[in-house]
């Protein structure tokens, strides 16, 4: 590996700080006690204020002779340091100052400081450093942003790519980014509290499983060498779910992680997150309501509103959403009722709009296509679709009123599906059925059709009560709750294709 030569400069003062008895990764840990952030909010000048502790990266520093103001950056924020030599140096011995913090220490190196509180003259609070450690010493140089004095930004980490590549850089250098991932767990604790007051139980399931299902996708294989056995990272964990509500429990839920092996976009990774949930004695309806009031309330709780500025839209989650049925979207969207066109129908309505299909897509996945290509981009709002064809839908249940469809919704939002929803299918006959059909659309070359599972089978031969069952994205919402452009934006460690 070749070296730059900030890089051979930072090797050569980490040999040097070791040849002066200076151990530049100390074991001991460093007693904080304070932050930059609460520092800030808590100290009233002239007030009597604790000597305060702090630790984190040195970010700037101005070298002033005896004297040198200096910027530590810790994990709420960043707060000014005046260091002075006499200060951090009380005896005859300034190499402390003029050696080490003047030559040796370098910006993102860590150090811990204590000192007193002050306001300088231009109204900045700093701390006034009394100690002065090294706590680790950096080896790579960060890249430092520089404004000019037009405002004009110079120098910023914002290559896409190294920043999804390089996080603990981007974390560094542009503290925006982790408002973004501190707002995403806020949404997690937002749902938590919600289900957990309503006494649903938060479970975990299997990510390795002998068959996957609950969901239309490839998945990723892999082989378990002591049961000599193919097994497959799940896809979804609806299957796993269902059996606990057959085994009695009234609400169940899960954060999980899911993997498709499938295509990847700003929309798509291969790894992602969705919460499931699990209720009995209740149908999508019902759900509906509680998919308005849960978002409505994470966007309250992070935001205060729930109009939410997403690139150039104002995206309003406030209840009650707009409802539409599928055949009512698509009319809707073309001007064309596909309610009563059987399979050669759709597929000659498909080709007149310029829809991309192929000769394994059964009716079902024709007017998927159908609505993916020609309602979804035109869908800002958070909007229900309700009441899908069967075919499209082998683990929700028969419709109670409409023949040929199933109670089902998906809610759009920003021209993308963030949840989807059932009256979960209960009938354990009609459930092989709907498995044996998709097994003959895999005949037919569909990548995507579910395995039939006889362990979900013979569970619902013990009985499941009424159900209904959701899942939502966790990613795709929580790129509309942050305003992100990209799914890598609101994964701290996205896939990536291997470094050059």
């Amino acid at each position: 590996m070749s070296l730059s030569e900030q890089q051979l400069v930072r090797r050569d003062a980490l040999q040097t700080l070791r040849a002066m008895g200076i151990d530049p990764y100390p074991a001991q840990g460093y007693d904080v006690t304070h932050t930059a952030k609460n520092i800030k909010e808590q100290y009233v000048d002239g007030q009597p204020f604790p000597t305060v502790r702090l630790a984190g990266r040195l970010m700037t520093r101005r070298i002033m002779g005896k004297a040198s103001f200096a910027e530590l950056q810790d994990s709420s924020g960043r707060i000014q340091l005046y260091i002075g030599r006499d200060n951090i140096c009380p005896d005859e011995d300034k190499t402390l100052y003029n050696t080490v913090f003047k030559k040796l220490l370098d910006i993102g190196d860590f150090i811990g400081v204590s000192g007193e509180v002050f306001v300088t003259k231009m109204g900045e609070t700093s701390v006034r450093v009394k100690e002065l450690i090294l706590l680790s010493k950096t080896l790579n140089p960060l890249p430092i942003v520089k404004v000019d004095d037009e405002g004009q930004v110079h120098d910023a980490f914002t290559d896409p790519e190294l920043r999804y590549r390089m996080r603990y850089v981007d974390l560094i250098v542009n503290p925006e980014v982790r408002k973004v991932f501190e707002q995403r767990t806020q949404i997690y604790n937002s749902f938590r509290s919600y289900l957990n007051q309503k006494g649903y139980l938060e479970v975990e399931t299997p990510i390795l499983q002998p068959l996957y299902g609950g969901a239309a996708a490839r998945p990723f294989k892999t082989h378990h060498n002591t049961l000599d056995m193919t097994l497959y990272l799940r896809i979804a964990n609806e299957l796993y779910l269902k059996r606990l509500i057959v085994g009695g429990y009234d609400g169940v839920y899960e954060f999980s992680k899911d993997f498709r092996n499938e295509g990847m976009s700003r929309f798509h990774n291969p790894e992602f997150t969705q919460i499931e949930l699990y209720v009995a004695y209740k149908d999508y309806y019902w759900m509906m309501d509680l998919v308005e009031e849960m978002i409505e309330k994470a966007c309250m709780d992070i935001h205060g509103t729930t109009r939410i500025p997403v690139g150039e839209e104002m995206i309003d989650f406030k209840r009650p959403w707009k409802r539409y049925t599928m055949y009512e979207a698509i009319e809707h969207f073309t001007g064309i009722d596909i309610s009563q066109m059987d399979e050669n129908q759709l597929r000659t309505t498909a080709k007149s709009l310029h829809v991309p299909i192929d000769e394994s897509m059964g009716k079902g996945k024709l007017i998927d296509e159908i609505f993916g290509e020609k309602c979804e981009p035109h869908i800002i709002q958070p909007t229900f679709i309700t009441d899908y064809p069967i075919e499209m839908s082998p683990l929700a249940k028969k419709h109670r009123s409409q023949d040929g469809l199933v109670e089902r919704f998906e809610a759009i939002c920003n021209r993308k599906e963030i949840c989807n929803a059932f009256s979960e299918l209960n009938d354990p006959i009609d459930q092989r059925e709907r498995f044996e059909a998709q097994l003959e659309l895999g005949k037919r070359g569909d990548e995507e059709a579910m395995m039939l599972d006889e362990d979900f089978l013979r569970a619902l031969e013990y009985g499941m009560p009424p159900t209904t069952g959701l899942g939502i994205g966790m990613d795709r919402l929580a790129m509309i709750l942050t305003n992100q452009n990209s799914i890598q934006d609101v994964l701290f460690f996205p896939q990536m294709r291997p470094e050059k």
